[in-house]
């Protein structure tokens, strides 16, 4: 009786799985597994957020493996030793898993080459076009994103692939108990899982996604990205999903699934951009510890900025036009380097993802892919723009809550003591430059 090992690692789901698939349709038996890695935690990834999403979501494969039949296999430790180890107690003639593109995963990949030689098979699944699939003539990578949507928008898709309906597993191997949350976790985090995943797909409308994606206050967006972070939901099924739906809404999805997808690839080619400066441009960054922390809090004195790092604090996430506008006022407006930023996003973010955050935050200060690296992001601007009465700011700001309509955008105009500190840098004094998008 043939087995194979399926290693779970950014793919926390049974569905339009390839690596489960893969191994599902090659074998009798199938041995799902994942390894807890403690170089993981060491390289700064396992933030207390994520850690109680991945619990979450591991508690939740488990139980969608038993439902057919099935079961986790958990292991701490090295993933390449552990892997190899489980592979010879079951007799395994191959391992799949999916493929990454951060410098990690490549090491990861190359240990469990080294230790398995040709029973390892990598699948593509976290994207929905392959992170080296598409490059222009004589590059490795696309640097700009618009030639690189056209192309993408081209590519041909996979075929989505079906849960399994039954998974026949050895029941005599040791697997260690699933990990439990940690207690020091933001208040507000979503909960992880397959599950939670499609239920919060079935019930997301997309139709005015286009026009509200934007809007503060109408928390419009998907709050898709922790799954998709986490592979509770594949990328190519959500691109089906938009595809097959049509409209506005569902185009300007399917445009930042392109988007993720791009950062991908770019990292893929550049591992480096994850620390480095993609564009060097010899920027001069200041440094001011108490400024940074005020950021961090939540006490800029810029209502639109605290709002959205206080979301972030309560929940683990924030709104991607708040993401903007706080990394721009960090970047642009305070003068700060973006790696701090991109730091402190990390530590909270359930769907912190390397590709995504550190290119998207290059991108907002300059260092990045953007052809207009002058972008300034004004947050008064942005205020009348995305919160243009106020409820964004009054819903996380709440010793602001009783000012009325865009007199919360400007508290410092207003004649009554308020329990929020000054602007850190002075209205008249913001920076406005050539190529200010607002």
């Amino acid at each position: 009786m043939s087995t194979a090992v399926v290693l779970f690692t950014q793919d926390l789901r049974l569905h339009d799985n390839p690596a489960l698939h893969a191994a599902r349709t090659g074998a009798d038996q199938v041995v799902p597994l994942f390894v807890l890695d403690p170089a993981v935690e060491e390289a700064g990834f396992a933030a207390p957020n994520r850690r109680a999403f991945l619990a979450d979501s591991l508690a939740d494969l488990d139980r969608a493996l038993r439902a057919v039949g099935s079961r986790l296999v958990l292991r701490h430790g090295d993933p390449a030793e552990q892997t190899a180890r489980l592979a010879a107690e079951c007799g395994a003639h191959a391992v799949h898993t999916a493929a990454g593109v951060s410098a990690f995963a490549t090491r990861r990949e190359n240990a469990l080459r080294r230790a398995l030689g040709d029973r390892l098979h990598l699948h593509d699944g976290l994207t929905v076009v392959p992170a080296g699939a598409l490059t222009p003539a004589g590059r490795d990578h696309y640097a700009v994103f618009t030639p690189y949507l056209r192309v993408w928008q081209q590519a041909p898709r996979r075929p989505l692939l079906p849960a399994p309906r039954t998974l026949t597993t050895p029941d005599t191997l040791r697997s260690d108990p699933l990990p439990a949350a940690p207690a020091a976790t933001s208040p507000g985090l979503p909960p992880g899982g397959e599950r939670a995943a499609r239920r919060r797909l079935r019930a997301w409308d997309p139709d005015d996604y286009d026009r509200l994606h934007d809007d503060l206050a109408a928390d419009a967006t998907s709050r898709l990205s922790p799954y998709l972070h986490f592979g509770c939901l594949s990328a190519a099924e959500l691109a089906h999903h938009g595809a097959d739906r049509g409209g506005p809404g569902a185009d300007a999805l399917v445009r930042q699934l392109a988007w993720r997808d791009f950062h991908h690839q770019v990292l893929a080619a550049r591992p480096d951009a994850a620390h480095a400066d993609y564009r060097p441009r010899g920027t001069r960054w200041h440094d001011d510890d108490q400024e940074l922390q005020a950021w961090r809090e939540g006490r800029t004195g810029y209502p639109i900025v605290d709002a959205g790092m206080r979301q972030l604090a309560h929940e683990g996430w924030m709104h991607n036009r708040a993401r903007l506008l706080t990394a721009s006022f960090l970047t642009k407006t305070l003068r700060h380097d973006w790696r701090p930023g991109a730091a402190h996003f990390l530590s909270l973010l359930v769907d912190g993802d390397l590709a995504n955050n550190q290119l998207n935050w290059q991108w907002i200060a300059g260092t990045g892919n953007d052809t207009r690296p002058n972008r300034v992001l004004n947050p008064l601007r942005q205020a009348e723009r995305y919160d243009s009465d106020g409820a964004y700011v009054r819903r996380w700001l709440p010793e602001l809550a009783h000012l009325p309509g865009r007199a919360v955008h400007r508290p410092w105009t207003l004649d009554e003591p308020l329990d929020y500190p000054p602007p850190l840098i002075a209205p008249d004094a913001l920076t406005v430059r050539a190529g200010d998008t607002g």
